[in-house]
């Protein structure tokens, strides 16, 4: 009887620590979720011939180009452009804007016309890190 006592006691035992350890994964903080945005100017938005470009970047850091430093790097604006593929170079063009000074915002100047603004996120040797860390508008320049 006495074995059957501790038995019943061990087995309640473990099955509480087991509870515990389960509701504490379950309430663990999970990594922040990586992406980028355009803050500014919004979705839709109708702007003059120069507006502000505003970035958002989540669960990595802004960083100036030029080392390559883990879950971080710099942001880049594609105009009427695709994103640029996960390791790929981001072209030095007047369609791919650099901001390799670690820049979160930035007056940008365009002619009338329709445009889609694309924000993607590169690291330090300026390499994609694609269509995840990329994000687009459309806007109205008038």
């Amino acid at each position: 009887m006495a074995f059957t006592v501790a038995y019943r006691r061990l087995l309640a035992g473990t099955s509480l620590a087991c509870l515990t350890l389960s509701l504490l994964a379950a309430c663990a903080t999970p990594a922040p979720a990586q992406s980028v945005s355009l803050l500014e100017p919004a979705e839709g938005a109708t702007v003059g011939t120069t507006f502000k470009v505003r970035f958002g970047v989540k669960g990595m850091a802004v960083a100036p180009a030029g080392e390559i430093i883990s879950d971080s790097g710099h942001n880049h604006l594609l105009i009427n452009q695709m994103p640029v593929a996960k390791g790929e170079s981001v072209p030095f063009d007047d369609q791919h804007k650099h901001f390799g000074a670690g820049q979160t915002e930035a007056m940008i100047t365009l002619p009338p016309g329709q445009y889609k603004l694309t924000s993607q996120f590169a690291n330090g040797a300026h390499q994609s890190y694609g269509a995840p860390m990329s994000s687009t508008i459309q806007i109205t320049v008038k």
